[in-house]
């Protein structure tokens, strides 16, 4: 199928409504906002797979400004603002990269640049409930979020390949 400027703007808008009402559930639930987030930044996912990275970041956008102004919890939508919106789009343009080492460097300093954000600009709206003790030791942070984002990328990785997979016509 001929993807065309139209139907990219059409699938970013329809994928960035589905995104929006899945961030108004992370808002809802009374545990697991984080995960419900990153089920919310697979609809960019879906974007970039079925119509490139314009449609990507139109998702991201889309649903991030919306969410910005109509969430009840602003924390949610800075979490998807700043990363689990936007990497699915920075992901597909960093494994371009011919090189492993440059492409995990990205990633992972896209990872800490992104959590840093939200850790000293936004911190009482990303991780209000933090324990004191936190506070004066970030690195336990720093080290179990690089953890569960190469766990995270790594599960992406699987997820977008079984996508592919199944997208593909047969026989190409």
């Amino acid at each position: 199928m001929k993807v065309t400027k139209t139907w990219q703007v059409a699938l970013g808008g329809v994928l960035a409504a589905g995104s929006l009402a899945v961030l108004w559930l992370a808002c809802v639930v009374p545990s697991g906002q984080l995960g419900v987030t990153a089920v919310a930044g697979l609809f960019p996912v879906g974007a970039v797979l079925a119509a490139g990275r314009g449609a990507g970041l139109l998702c991201w956008a889309a649903a991030s400004i919306l969410g910005l102004l109509l969430l009840p919890d602003k924390g949610v939508a800075l979490m998807y603002l700043v990363f689990l919106g936007l990497y699915p789009v920075v992901k597909s343009r960093l494994e371009q990269l011919k090189s492993r080492t440059a492409e995990w460097a990205g990633k992972l300093v896209y990872f800490n640049a992104a959590l840093t954000l939200l850790w000293f600009a936004f911190r009482e709206l990303f991780l209000p409930a933090l324990p004191e003790w936190m506070s004066a030791q970030a690195w336990v942070l720093y080290l179990a979020g690089n953890v569960i984002f190469i766990l995270y990328d790594i599960a992406l990785s699987r997820l977008i390949g079984g996508l592919n997979a199944r997208l593909r016509p047969k026989g190409m």
